[in-house]
């Protein structure tokens, strides 16, 4: 049997072959489209047994199926796998559109909202029905012939450039290497780092540097050797761009994929792409995101001015730099950080090995919403990977997920979290949902286990509370269950609200162990920790606030076919709203995969506008107790628990009571008196 068509349990991937992909959904897609035109037959019922709750499982196991691929494809990528993933791409993107498209479906989900059953459906399953007809208009079901045709021809392009720029990137990333022979060069770089250096670099003599996280990073960090910090920089931030092989350059890309998301959303009638992205999401309009960033770019300007003078005047005076470039930023950083704070981030991170950690992120989450998660054994894609059931204090399994921390080559840098498998009934029972939670994190080495950054500790929690929201929902239907119908500037909610932990003593003292001495982190080093928790925080809010302009900008005023280039819209950016500007060569815009080749065009703003519900949320814990059980039962029933059954703000005013204000975010990012 073809490993991608059995639903019968968890994936196979043991079992997974490249060659089964076009089959199964040659399969799937013959099943769906079958199943359609049983569903739009005048003899098919308006019901949601009849009609919604078929095409619901039916969408559901294609999917299950594509997800699995995707996600091989982006953890495991390899030249049969992507030429695999990218024939089948078109096919997947047409049937999804063409569905989208469907006047018959369209005007059976009419019928049903409008019919007397209507009133007798759950929640849930009311939502369903809703957003399934606001995404008929947004997929264009209502235009005209030749317009559904255009849209499709549109949809298929872009989602085959998205494709080719995440290639691309993973590409130029994978390709750079730089072997030291000489350890003098790499003076200052941590003794358990350059061991994972040597280790990279396997039979050759000397240390192998790559543009991955766990190299760079520290590299940048902690590097005297600042021609060496120069050529990493330089070689980062011109990744898939005109400075190196031509074939992996996104700039065109670039402008084809605005050039045809402007296209498309005139189409269906908006102004401009973002008015057309926003229709799925909380904000109402490309102004009120503006206006929303530009506000708090106004409270942190004055900060990160001041950060810059402060670092810029240390770097002189201390470290003999006269002149600050940007890949002495973090070295100067982090030396201040040690002088202001008497403490350095490779003293800490020695405190938290992923072997306590993970028991302390799971102790966390056991206490809070009394759950207890544990190790099992399945089915991986690679020798890395673990897995883990999370189970509720009845005994009752709520939701399974993979574990796949380190970073490798043929892996999509970065973190996130997807889903495997979705929450929903059938007439099986109640399926378990999966998820995916996926970092890129160092590896053990030379004997020791992976030690965590405490921004490293950070992400995890973050991606874990993302886990926890696609994991812990009581909904039942497919397009509502978990993450799925969340309005997309209220997803990253739960998983910001996780960071909050990360800061608080009674989480951290269990997730700590010096990984020579054993012994637990001091309170005293921790009291340091928190004293400099918005070291810089103006910098970084204003860096974020860049971008989320960047991307809003991109997607609303900017002319796609005028004078101005997306890089020359971005400087245009920086310079009302960074005080760190980069040199011309700096090509961030070709590898923000966020925007081109992820879910967040014209949405970028969601992490700055969801950390305002995710700080006010945490604040309820301040009030009540960060570990109290109450206040964590409610969070689980009223955020984590709806999934998109509700609109966002209507699960928040639960949870708090009120709706969202601005002050906690503020107070947490030491902004609270700009």
């Amino acid at each position: 049997m073809n490993s991608l068509l059995d639903y019968s349990g968890l994936p196979q991937f043991s079992d997974f072959k490249i060659d089964e992909i076009s089959p199964a959904l040659d399969a799937l897609l013959e099943q769906s489209r079958a199943l359609i035109a049983i569903s739009v037959a005048q003899d098919t019922p308006a019901t949601w047994l009849d009609f919604v709750q078929p095409l619901e499982e039916c969408g559901e196991r294609l999917h299950r199926t594509w997800g699995q691929v995707s996600h091989l494809n982006a953890v495991l990528n390899s030249p049969e796998l992507r030429d695999a993933y990218n024939d089948a791409l078109p096919r997947i993107t047409q049937h999804y559109t063409e569905v989208a498209q469907h006047l018959g479906l369209f005007r059976k989900y009419q019928a049903l909202k409008a019919s007397p059953a209507f009133a007798q459906l759950s929640l849930s399953q009311k939502t369903v029905i809703e957003h399934k007809l606001r995404d008929f208009r947004l997929g264009g079901a209502e235009l005209s012939k030749d317009k559904k045709a255009r849209y499709l021809e549109i949809n298929e392009r872009l989602a085959t450039l998205a494709a080719k720029f995440s290639d691309n990137l993973l590409d130029a990333t994978d390709s750079f290497a730089l072997v030291i022979v000489n350890e003098q060069e790499l003076a200052g770089v941590p003794v358990d780092v350059l061991d994972g250096f040597k280790q990279d670099a396997g039979q050759a003599r000397g240390w192998k540097l790559t543009l991955h996280a766990p190299c760079y990073v520290p590299v940048m960090q902690y590097a005297t050797n600042r021609q060496l910090r120069e050529t990493l920089y330089r070689a980062y931030t011109t990744r898939a761009a005109e400075y190196g092989n031509m074939e992996w350059n996104n700039t065109p890309l670039i402008q084809e994929i605005v050039t045809l998301r402007q296209e498309q959303a005139k189409l269906l009638g908006f102004e401009h792409y973002a008015a057309l992205s926003l229709e799925t999401k909380m904000a109402k309009s490309a102004y009120q995101v503006l206006e929303f960033l530009e506000d708090l770019g106004r409270y942190a300007k004055s900060y990160a001015q001041r950060d810059y003078d402060e670092l810029k005047k240390f770097a002189r005076e201390a470290l003999g730099l006269d002149e600050l470039y940007s890949w002495d930023v973090a070295y100067a950083a982090e030396k201040l950080r040690v002088k202001q704070y008497a403490f350095s981030e490779q003293e800490v991170k020695h405190y938290f090995p992923e072997t306590q950690v993970l028991p302390g992120l799971f102790k966390l989450v056991e206490t809070l919403y009394e759950l207890t998660i544990r190790p099992e054994k399945t089915s991986v894609w690679h020798e890395d990977v673990r897995f883990f059931s999370i189970v509720d204090r009845d005994g009752t399994l709520v939701g399974q997920f993979y574990l796949d921390l380190y970073a490798r080559a043929g892996k999509r840098g970065g973190a996130w979290m997807d889903d495997a498998i979705v929450r929903q009934r059938t007439a099986a029972g109640v399926q378990v949902p999966v998820a995916y939670l996926t970092c890129n994190f160092s590896r053990p080495s030379a004997g020791r286990p992976a030690l965590f950054s405490h921004d490293d500790v950070i992400t995890l929690f973050h991606e874990f509370g993302h886990t926890l929201h696609h994991l812990l929902t009581r909904v039942e239907d497919a397009s509502a269950s978990g993450i799925n119908g969340v309005e997309w500037d209220a997803v990253e909610l739960p998983s910001q609200f996780m960071e909050n932990f990360c800061w608080e003593w009674d989480v951290l003292k269990h997730m700590t162990r010096h990984v020579e001495s054993g012994q637990a982190l001091p309170r005293a080093l921790f009291d340091k920790m928190l004293a400099a928790k918005n070291f810089h925080m103006g910098l970084q809010t204003v860096r974020q606030l860049e971008f989320a302009i960047f991307d809003m900008r991109l997607h609303s005023d900017f002319d796609a076919q005028g004078a101005l280039t997306p890089s020359q819209l971005l400087d245009e950016i920086r310079k009302k709203v960074a005080v760190i500007i980069p040199p011309n060569y700096n090509r961030f815009p070709n590898s923000f995969s966020h925007i081109f080749a992820g879910g967040y065009a014209a949405g970028y703003y969601s992490y700055k506008w969801a950390e305002v519900l995710s700080a006010d949320a945490y604040s309820l814990f301040e009030e009540t107790g960060v570990l109290n059980r109450d206040t964590g039962q409610r969070f689980r029933s009223e955020i984590l628990s709806m999934g998109g059954s509700r609109p966002a703000l209507e699960s928040f005013v639960a949870f708090r009571g009120r709706e969202p204000k601005i002050d906690a975010l503020l107070r947490h990012n030491g902004l609270a008196n700009a």
